[in-house]
C-alpha cells in the first residue's frame, strides 16, 4: 500500500506520533495514532519486514502493552506465532519473573509463561519503543531463561543510551526510525520536529482513502 501523502523512504507515518500533553508521569510521545491509520500501520510493518530480511525467527515476543501491537502484527504477517511477555500477574498459568526498571525510574515485573517453547526456539522481540532498555532487557534473560535464542530486537524507535547501544552489539535491531536520520536525532532528544505541526485529524482512520467505504 502507497500512501498519498509521500515516498516510503522518508517514513511517512512518523509524523503521526503525537506529543505527551499530560505531563512527566507518562512517555515523552505516543506512537498509537500510527496504528489506527490503515495505510500507516501497513506501511510501517512492510518497513519493519522488509528490514528484517535475513533475520530467522520462529516466534514473536512482544512486550506488554503495546508491543503486542507490533509484534502481534509481524507475526501475522510473517506466519509465525506469538509469545505475549506481561507484567507481572496477569497470567493464570506456571510463569518466570523478571524484575526491572522502566523508563519512569520505577520497579517492575515482567513474566513469561513456563515452558513458553522448546530449547533452541529463536525468538525476535518486539516493543513500540525501546527508551531506556529496562523491559527489553527483562524480556531477554526471560528469554534465556528458558534456553531460547533472542533472534532480534524490532521497534518503532530506539533511543540511544548505553543500554540500548549494548543490545547493538548483541542482536540484529530493527526500528522505523533509521539509526542516523533526523528522526533518530529527533527521538534522542525527546521532541520530534512533526510536533509543531500535529494534527491529529491526519491519523484518523479515513484520512488519505482514496476509495470509497463498501456498503
Amino acid at each position: 500500500m502507497t500512501d498519498p501523502k509521500g515516498p516510503r523512504d522518508d517514513r511517512w507515518y512518523l509524523p503521526l506520533m503525537s506529543p505527551n500533553t499530560k505531563g512527566p508521569k507518562f512517555a515523552w510521545l505516543d506512537p498509537t495514532s500510527i496504528y489506527i491509520n490503515a495505510a500507516a500501520f501497513e506501511d510501517l510493518l512492510d518497513d519493519l519486514i522488509a528490514d528484517l530480511k535475513g533475520v530467522d525467527f520462529d516466534v514473536v515476543g512482544g512486550c506488554d502493552a503495546m508491543g503486542f501491537v507490533l509484534g502481534a502484527g509481524i507475526a501475522a504477517r510473517t506466519g509465525r506465532g506469538f509469545l505475549p511477555v506481561r507484567k507481572a500477574g496477569k497470567l493464570c498459568v506456571d510463569t518466570d519473573r523478571v524484575s526491572f526498571t522502566n523508563y519512569s525510574g520505577r520497579t517492575q515485573d515482567m513474566e513469561m509463561r513456563l515452558p513458553a517453547f522448546a530449547p533452541g526456539t529463536r525468538v525476535l522481540l518486539a516493543d513500540q519503543w525501546i527508551q531506556t532498555g529496562g523491559t527489553m532487557e527483562a524480556a531477554i534473560a526471560l528469554v534465556e531463561r528458558q534456553n531460547g535464542v533472542v533472534a532480534g530486537l524490532v521497534s518503532i524507535a530506539m533511543e540511544t543510551c548505553p543500554a540500548t547501544q549494548g543490545f547493538l552489539a548483541r542482536f540484529p535491531v530493527v526500528t522505523a526510525v533509521v539509526p542516523g536520520s533526523h528522526w533518530q536525532r529527533d527521538c534522542d532528544a525527546q521532541v520530534l520536529a512533526s510536533f509543531g505541526t500535529y494534527d491529529p485529524a491526519l491519523t484518523f482512520p479515513t484520512a488519505g482513502r482514496t476509495t470509497p467505504l463498501m456498503a
